[in-house]
């Protein structure tokens, strides 16, 4: 685990930085893509969701969510990456997407700095905002 102060203006300068933030995310779409075929399936991207455990805890309290309701969201979350409806999704879509979680997620933090941890994971989009920003001082 590490720690990182990071504020909106942090990651949308992640995100505009088109080379950057087009790397990282196909980086992570690659991790995702367990078969290797191109697009992500309906599977993958549950599996991803599911292990990042984020619906199961609340602040790391586990929580009773019933796998109907699990089935219901992953669902939902799939459509929005799912742009063209096609049943998978591919890289400019998964792109797309993660632009506009992390723009909103540029939003929700504003341009106050807060300071965050985040676990090691080499494919952290936000821990490779932070380390962007890091590289300009």
């Amino acid at each position: 685990m590490g720690v990182v102060i990071i504020d909106g203006t942090t990651v949308r300068d992640f995100v505009n930085d088109a080379d950057a933030f087009a790397k990282s995310v196909d980086e992570q779409f690659v991790a995702l893509d367990l078969n290797n075929d191109g697009v992500l399936s309906r599977s993958e991207l549950r599996t991803a969701f599911e292990s990042m455990r984020l619906i199961e805890t609340h602040f790391g309290i586990d929580v009773t969510t019933t796998p109907e309701q699990l089935a219901t969201l992953y669902d939902s979350i799939f459509d929005k990456f799912d742009g063209d409806r096609s049943g998978t999704v591919d890289r400019d879509e998964f792109r797309e997407e993660m632009k506009r979680i992390m723009l909103a997620i540029a939003d929700g933090l504003g341009s106050f700095p807060i300071q965050m941890i985040l676990e090691d994971d080499p494919n952290s989009l936000l821990q490779k905002a932070a380390d962007l920003e890091a590289s300009k001082t």
